[in-house]
């Protein structure tokens, strides 16, 4: 028989010094409850409500997660996924009411209340083919022309804008200039931006920038480079910390502003956790360059499989740079296996980097593609990957993976503008993160990976309620 651990979870209800009356007022207040239960297939279910009486001091036994709201931290920019050049086409293969469905799912009323969009600019992994917008040794960009993304990426992208509305937040990023920019004048396998090419890639940028909001999609940022320590058999290009600095400083910023884009979010780094500190304290070292840096992104792929990931680097990087937002830009369960599409442990992955990052500090959430096809792509190098829903475009089936409902229980109930504040645990079997809303609603995650059921107390300031966190299993509490 599985082991039933006791426990309770402090939390604090406001974000002044009146969250002690609050409760005081409040004996009784009740809080709804949404659960997903890998043992009963449960997803994000209705468990009704909880309700808190007066509970005294907490045990030394008892197990507690402890949030106080005297201690507000980040506002949250949004949450949301990359629309790619494969998660459109696939998008565009099914038939109209599929179509329907997963921009419902994802940006609709009922949907997981995504906001963000990320996009790639020229092509990525996750494209048909290689591409660029000009033609081979256009120097001047005379020949610049976004037509390739308005066959399938603008369409969808514009399709989630609709829905999203005003909390729209778009941004991009480039996987690799052209060839004849480059050092091993080729768009894949790394290489260098060369010297001579800075302002002509600098303006490219703007290019894009320019031709997206002419078709009403408004660019809210960008990152300079994805992935630039990564030499991969796909678009990529390397920069130095040094030589990314250089090239916001003398060539992408002043370009920027110059144009009127003073505006736009401007992230650094966008690569994984390992060497994030070491990025941003050396690229930014510059006053001069880190004036028109705004955030620095980060992916996940360092210890993806990992349960112990860099999370305190995030720490170390949001203290020496507190102006900055810190970006969490992608990341995804590589080695697509259709067979295990259904797994618990997809979602997990999805609910432990989610509930550690926002706690260290991250504001902005992106996941990598919001879909993909049954073979995990399309994809033109064979790096296939899982996406929350999994299209099968041959009979147009869609499936829902457990990324989709973990991601969905943060993303569905915090929203823009919401401020994380203060959270603790004193047990490891429990993960949880918490926000308050700006209508003053405060939203729990807690999150189960292990395979022991959790009897809880959710303690709010001398008040608690019963609670159960079923082994495998992450559930929000709305009060």
């Amino acid at each position: 028989m599985k082991r039933l651990i006791v426990s309770c979870l402090v939390v604090g209800l406001a974000f002044n010094a009146n969250a002690q009356n609050y409760w005081k007022k409040n004996t009784g207040k009740t809080a709804k409850v949404f659960l997903t239960n890998s043992a009963t297939n449960e997803k994000m279910v209705d468990k009704g409500t909880i309700k808190f009486e007066k509970f005294g001091q907490p045990k030394e036994t008892d197990a507690c997660i402890f949030v106080d709201p005297d201690f507000k931290y980040q506002k949250l920019i949004g949450i949301g996924g990359a629309i790619t050049d494969a998660s459109a086409e696939t998008f565009y293969k099914l038939p109209k009411d599929k179509q329907k469905e997963i921009i419902e799912a994802y940006y609709g009323k009922n949907g997981l209340g995504y906001t963000v969009v990320r996009t790639n600019m020229n092509s990525c992994d996750f494209s048909s083919d290689s591409y660029t917008y000009v033609q081979e040794n256009d120097n001047t960009l005379k020949s610049f022309n976004v037509a390739h993304d308005e066959k399938y990426k603008i369409p969808m992208i514009k399709e989630a804008q609709k829905l999203i509305g005003k909390d729209f937040t778009f941004y991009f990023s480039p996987w690799s200039p052209p060839a004849w920019m480059k050092s091993n004048k080729n768009m894949l396998k790394g290489g260098r931006l060369e010297n001579a090419f800075y302002q002509t890639w600098a303006d490219y940028y703007i290019k894009f920038i320019k031709e997206y909001e002419k078709r009403g999609i408004n660019v809210w940022g960008l990152t300079v480079q994805n992935e630039p320590m990564a030499t991969q058999s796909w678009e990529s290009c390397i920069y130095s910390a040094e030589e990314e600095g250089e090239f916001l400083k003398n060539n992408l910023g002043p370009t920027l502003w110059k144009n009127g884009f003073k505006d736009k979010k401007v992230m650094i780094w966008d690569h994984n956790r390992d060497l994030i500190y070491q990025r941003a304290t050396t690229t930014l070292s510059d006053p001069e360059t880190s004036k028109y840096a705004s955030g620095i992104g980060y992916h996940w792929y360092e210890t993806w499989n990992n349960k112990t990931q860099l999370f305190d680097n995030l720490t170390e990087t949001q203290r020496a740079f507190p102006d900055k937002f810190l970006a969490f830009t992608e990341g995804c369960k590589e080695q697509f296996d259709m067979s295990k599409i259904y797994e618990v442990s997809l979602g997990e992955l999805y609910g432990r980097n989610m509930i550690n990052d926002f706690n260290k500090g991250t504001a902005l959430w992106t996941d990598w593609n919001v879909l993909l096809d049954e073979t995990g792509g399309p994809n033109h190098v064979g790096n296939f990957c899982f996406a929350p829903i999994i299209a099968d475009t041959k009979t147009g089936e869609l499936h829902y993976t457990y990324e989709y409902y973990y991601v969905g229980h943060v993303s569905k109930f915090v929203k823009p503008n919401a401020r994380r504040i203060g959270t603790s645990s004193n047990r490891a079997a429990l993960t949880s993160t918490t926000f308050m809303n700006e209508n003053g609603q405060l939203v729990t995650v807690i999150m189960n990976d292990t395979d022991n059921a959790i009897e809880t107390n959710l303690w709010i300031e001398g008040m608690a309620a019963k609670l159960s966190a079923p082994a495998h299993s992450i559930q929000t509490v709305i009060l």
